[in-house]
């Protein structure tokens, strides 16, 4: 048994009312597990609809929050192969805001050593998002897709990931000063988020609109999305920042022919195979490790620091906030 670092919350809440940085007691692994060190692990607004308890799968409690990151595994128990000790892996399930866990050997997903640490921390939530709502859209090359909260972590792996599969984008934003950084990883066009940019699409376009939008922030701003759909487009919403419900506006739907749908990575993951999952992520690895897609952190905390660092992620930023483990 082994003394580890975990932040933890006993019901739920407001993460700063109800997370502890606590000692929690780790046994050595048992038959078939492996002990898996974390290295880094993302805050993604998702983490907080845990804590909350408003998210659509909530953790036994108490629990220890954090939907991604990335470890090593630092001891195997009996019948698993010792060459897997040190191997990179995605942090276990049971949350990556600690120091060290045990998992099942047949749950363990190796990360290649060749991608970037921090980019492997972030693999699993964010850019599988990105890549199924692009693919799954059935695109042809040259459509556009619009999107608001473009420089959201999923805002900015749709603009890379569209660019590499040849389709082009409108992203929306709140604030001006984020744009350079889109136009930097290859927007094609950026507008702030107002009534405005609806009669500009087709002068900024060539006179196409576009054939998908992806809603992540819901009230106006998604009507905004709706108004902007070429006849029979779609919107998929995936995320609701603002809190506020969407508004059918019943024209569109009925002249125009809009499509609203929605989509949960968590769903998706359930109900596909392993071998389709691992065909997925070697696709996004490959991109991390060629340079086609990236992300900006913009600070990295230690654990023990872990409430600087949800402060520091709710104000306006263009990049991940990181936890990392404190120094030894």
């Amino acid at each position: 048994m082994s003394i580890a670092h975990a932040i933890r919350y006993h019901q739920f809440g407001k993460p700063l009312d109800v997370l502890r940085y606590e000692e929690v007691e780790v046994q050595e692994p048992g038959p078939g597990q492996v002990q898996v060190r974390m290295l880094a692990a993302p805050i993604n607004p998702s983490d907080f609809g845990m804590i909350g308890g408003s998210y659509g799968k909530l953790a036994e409690l108490p629990a220890v929050p954090g939907r991604e990151g990335v470890g090593e595994i630092i001891s195997v128990g009996p019948g698993v192969d010792l060459g897997w000790v040190s191997r990179r892996v995605r942090f276990p399930d049971c949350g990556s805001w600690q120091t060290r866990a045990n998992c099942r050997a047949d749950d363990v997903w190796f990360i290649p050593e060749d991608v970037p640490l921090e980019l492997a921390a972030m693999s699993h939530v964010n850019p599988p998002t990105a890549w199924r709502l692009l693919r799954d859209a059935y695109l042809q090359r040259g459509d556009w897709v619009i999107q608001n909260a473009g420089n959201s972590s999923v805002g900015m792996f749709v603009i890379q990931m569209a660019k590499h599969l040849g389709l082009k984008t409108i992203s929306i934003v709140r604030r001006e000063e984020v744009i350079p950084e889109l136009n930097q990883i290859g927007a094609d066009v950026v507008f702030l988020d107002n009534d405005d940019y609806v009669k500009q699409i087709e002068a900024a376009t060539g006179g196409k609109r576009p054939q998908l939008a992806l809603n992540m922030v819901g009230g106006e701003s998604s009507i905004r999305l709706i108004k902007s759909l070429a006849n029979s487009g779609r919107m998929v919403t995936f995320g609701g920042a603002s809190f506020e419900p969407i508004r059918f506006p019943t024209r569109f739907f009925i002249f125009n022919d809009i499509v609203l749908k929605g989509f949960w990575m968590d769903r998706w993951y359930k109900t596909n195979s392993r071998e389709r999952v691992n065909i997925m992520m070697s696709k996004i690895y490959a991109m991390m490790r060629d340079g086609t897609i990236t992300a900006p952190v913009e600070a990295s905390y230690p654990l023990s620091q872990f409430k600087e660092a949800i402060e520091r992620s709710n104000q306006p930023r263009c990049g991940k906030i990181m936890l990392l483990p404190d120094p030894a």
